[in-house]
């Protein structure tokens, strides 16, 4: 018989109403080491089994569920996971995320495909252990000519796992142009930051160009300038991006090169840059504001909601009347009420009338376990600003 973890007699543990996590603190006691990696069992303080799942003790969340039956996490099951994330995925081209986590029944893997590359990050010590499994039948069902393992995220070290990045074949990746969205992108997928793109919001640029055609863009924490390049091919009449990350700024300056378009990017601070502008005109006819993840835990969430309320404020203050302000979090701690309410406070002290012209969502290669907040973190609103 399979290991058993068992909850505490008075644990309120959210893993009883179906979400797939238990942490160390609602156990009544955590297993030897040796299980570590393993698959093992959860049961509530009256013995009823929960699932099976894998186990770490050395992470603050000890178990995490595969399955409410019993199963073995051998090649079949991954097998069998991977070809039902893939079929889910049916249709929506060669750019997508193909694997997302305990969403796919695959905690802590996270696949994307960047045409026949597929970049891989492993963030679980099980599946760490099979990470050569993984590779292969992922090579095998998809296609991919190779695999970069980016295997260097911080969440790493909370499952006691080392910061690495290598290929499936060995051999480095060598940056190269590749064609997105009918634009090239310069990608650095072993070495660039993070991937070198962002599949989550490629809906998004196209939703946000449409409103580009002869109006002033600017584009807010550009990284590569997607946003800023498919507004420039719309048609916008200038478009400015700013990024505090140096090396993007010059990858976006490539990038409008090689596809033709006309678009500045300038290195600065978006906050600082928005406080040497606030005696000015409102000098923009379309905003985008993109940034980074303020709220990267809970407890600095507080400071994270002040931080997109002023970011907001700024930018509805710095549009002309009617302009269009598209805004996005990628927080996962920070919810919907608490965005709109952010952004009702900024219309507010602006003292602008602002509508919602569009609700904006991770798309449905990311998809939303409704029993898990956290694997729901991409949203936003395409607004109006009067």
């Amino acid at each position: 018989m399979s290991a058993s973890l068992k909850l505490k007699p008075n644990a309120t543990s959210r893993v009883l109403g179906g979400h797939p996590w238990v942490f160390a603190n609602e156990c009544e006691a955590l297993l030897p080491a040796e299980h570590d990696g393993e698959v093992v069992e959860c049961r509530d303080r009256t013995g009823r089994f929960l699932g099976t799942g894998i186990y770490n003790s050395k992470s603050q969340i000890v178990w995490r569920r595969l399955s409410r039956d019993r199963v073995t996490l051998d090649a079949a099951y991954l097998r069998t996971a991977l070809e039902r994330a893939l079929a889910r995925r049916a249709g929506l081209g060669d750019f997508k995320r193909v694997v997302w986590s305990e969403s796919d029944d695959l905690p802590g893997v996270v696949a994307d495909q960047f045409g026949d590359t597929l970049v891989v990050q492993v963030q679980t010590l099980a599946m760490e252990k099979r990470a050569a499994a993984l590779g292969d039948l992922l090579a095998e069902l998809t296609g991919a000519k190779e695999i970069i393992f980016r295997n260097d995220a911080n969440i790493r070290k909370l499952e006691g796992l080392p910061s690495e990045v290598h290929t499936r074949s060995g051999t480095a990746w060598a940056p190269r142009w590749v064609k997105i969205d009918d634009l090239d992108y310069w990608l650095d997928l072993q070495g660039g930051q993070k991937t070198g793109f962002y599949l989550d919001q490629r809906l998004q640029h196209a939703a946000v160009a449409k409103y580009a055609a002869g109006k002033r863009v600017l584009d807010a924490f550009c990284n590569q300038g997607s946003f800023a390049l498919h507004c420039a091919k719309a048609g916008a009449a200038s478009v400015l991006g700013l990024d505090s990350a140096f090396d993007a700024v010059g990858q976006a300056k490539k990038n409008a090169d090689r596809n033709g378009l006309k678009a500045e990017f300038t290195g600065a601070n978006v906050f600082d840059w928005f406080t040497a502008q606030r005696d000015a005109a409102p000098a923009w006819d379309l905003i985008i504001l993109d940034p980074p993840p303020f709220a990267k835990s809970k407890s600095a969430l507080e400071g994270a909601l002040r931080g997109y309320k002023e970011l907001n404020l700024r930018a509805m203050k710095s549009l002309t009347s009617g302009g269009v302000l598209a805004t996005y979090t990628c927080s996962h701690h920070m919810q919907d009420a608490q965005l709109r309410e952010i952004l009702a406070d900024a219309a507010s002290d602006a003292k602008r009338r602002v509508h919602v012209l569009e609700f904006c969502h991770q798309p449905v290669d990311h998809p939303v376990l409704v029993t898990m907040p956290e694997s729901e973190y991409l949203r936003g609103y395409i607004l109006r600003v009067e």
